[in-house]
């Protein structure tokens, strides 16, 4: 039965060379491990998860994020769908979260929650736990939409708390964090903050409407904080041409050459708005490239919205190209062996923004090694190439080889038995967060935004596009559908992409 279940879901080749004995796909069991990591996370009086857990499942954290309690939410909906527990667990579960969350804290005016309380009590945390630092209560646009998307899913996937969940979801306001006069460096207007606090904080702010927005605003478009941009267009919180405002690269003029590599592109025109459609090219694939170039930032909110099948010539292109080139860097450029790089625990202690430098804007970006291999390819007249990068100790983060199964399938699946097989990778809660793969160093524990993207992915892979069936409705729809599908990157259709098994659309 469940052979016949996954030849409908995945490709035959994969199903077939990788049951197990007992008849049990590795993603399957993979999901099952996962999911066991985050009811370990869950308080069990307030349905709160913690931000992360040690390896062994018993040393949880003393705070946790919107983000956080949102991928909760949506994990507990996936393990339904894939029979890993019951509908009724998975309401009760679900039902307890919404319950706490609709008596926390927050910011009544936007209806947005805080970026950190007690998973145990539900208390805004005013100083940090791990070393009582002060803490001035943020709340984040980001991370208030995942939450959002999440308590959609909740919407689509649970209907007894349909209800419930709609309560919290109509008082937020997206739209708060939008200023109509936030300018990037292509002189485009109207973009969102990244969050605000509600009392003055230190540092840089801009008072405006009772609160103190960040200085910073979200202007780059392959980026994860599209997710609340989408849901504050998809409410009619936010005009639809703020989907085009945000830059797909810097400017290609020699004012903006400290940015990784020249890009190439076109001008044109959406919804009135100036887009300059520039793309960075390595190591021969072409590619919009996110800020840091990792893998979180590019597919994250491809977990919710069919942005590829919406977007065919924009993000059709660009995710399976995005995969490739990560594929690309870590097997054939650094040559680690492994590939899949995105922010998370460093193995060494604490927690790091991992990537391909080559693929993201940012000159001093994200590496993909402990040593931080620089790579600098120069723009044009304006800059010089930098020196041959050298790579180290390169750390991988499963969570980002789970988020390219959609475009590179039988790739992830190889990565990641490979990880399994030649590492210390592997826990009773999944895979560990993090390994450095040349010295073989793991990150033994748990974050459960890693581990709810790890979900995502696997619901969405295993269960027909689980989380974007609930997430996405007819209204949201018809309003976002069009914004995408009038899109074309300056990426070739066609594009050979021999790492991911074929080309980009």
């Amino acid at each position: 039965m469940l052979r016949r279940l996954l030849a409908t879901l995945l490709p035959a080749a994969l199903v077939l060379g990788f049951m197990t004995a007992a008849g049990q796909h590795p993603l399957l069991a993979y999901a099952r491990d996962t999911w066991r990591s985050l009811t370990a996370m869950a308080d069990p009086s307030t349905g709160l998860v913690a931000d992360n857990i040690s390896g062994d499942l018993s040393v949880k954290s003393a705070y946790t994020s919107p983000t956080n309690i949102g991928g909760y939410l949506w994990s507990a909906v996936v393990a339904q769908s894939l029979g890993l527990i019951s509908s009724r667990e998975a309401v009760a579960r679900v039902d307890k979260t919404l319950t706490t969350l609709s008596a926390l804290k927050k910011h009544e005016k936007s209806g947005m929650y805080y970026n950190w309380y007690d998973p145990h009590t539900g208390a805004v945390l005013t100083t940090w736990p791990d070393d009582g630092s002060t803490i001035t209560p943020f709340l984040s646009s980001v991370d208030n939409g995942w939450l959002a998307a999440s308590l959609r899913v909740v919407e689509g996937a649970l209907p007894s708390l349909r209800g419930k969940a709609d309560r919290i979801l109509r008082a937020m306001n997206f739209g708060f964090y939008y200023n109509p006069d936030a300018t990037t460096a292509a002189g485009t207007k109207g973009l969102i903050a990244g969050g605000f606090w509600d009392t003055p904080p230190p540092g840089c702010s801009l008072p405006r409407d009772g609160v103190w927005f960040t200085c910073n605003h979200y202007d780059i478009t392959v980026t994860e904080p599209r997710i609340a941009t989408y849901l504050g267009i998809g409410a009619g919180q936010i005009p639809p041409a703020a989907y085009f405002t945000t830059m797909r690269t810097l400017p290609d003029t020699c004012d903006y050459s400290w940015q990784e590599r020249e890009p190439h592109g076109f001008p044109t025109t959406h919804l009135g708005v100036p887009v300059y459609e520039g793309s960075y090219r390595y190591r021969g694939i072409t590619f919009v490239p996110s800020w840091g170039g990792d893998m979180f930032e590019a597919l994250m909110p491809d977990l919710f919205v069919p942005e590829e099948t919406w977007g065919p010539a924009s993000w059709g292109r660009n995710h399976p190209a995005t995969v490739a080139a990560q594929i690309e860097h870590g097997l054939h450029d650094a040559k680690y062996g492994y590939w899949g790089f995105s922010p998370a625990s460093n193995p060494f202690g604490g927690y790091s923004a991992w990537g391909v430098d080559a693929m993201g804007m940012d000159t001093d970006g994200y590496p993909s090694d402990v040593q931080g291999g620089k790579y600098d390819a120069g723009f044009g007249t304006c800059r010089p190439p930098g020196p041959p990068a050298v790579y180290g100790d390169g750390v991988v983060t499963p969570h980002a080889a789970f988020l390219a199964l959609p475009y590179a399938p039988q790739a992830a699946i190889d990565n990641l038995a490979k990880l399994k097989t030649h590492f210390d990778a592997y826990g009773k809660g999944g895979f560990y967060d993090a390994i450095a793969v040349r010295s073989g160093t793991v990150a033994k524990r748990y974050l459960s935004l890693d581990q709810a993207m790890t979900m995502g992915a696997l619901g969405n892979v295993l269960s027909h596009d689980v989380l974007r069936r609930a997430f996405v409705t007819p209204q949201f729809e018809r309003v976002i559908r069009p914004l995408l599908a009038q899109e074309t990157f300056n990426v070739p259709a066609g594009q050979p992409l021999p790492q991911v098994g074929g080309g980009s659309r």
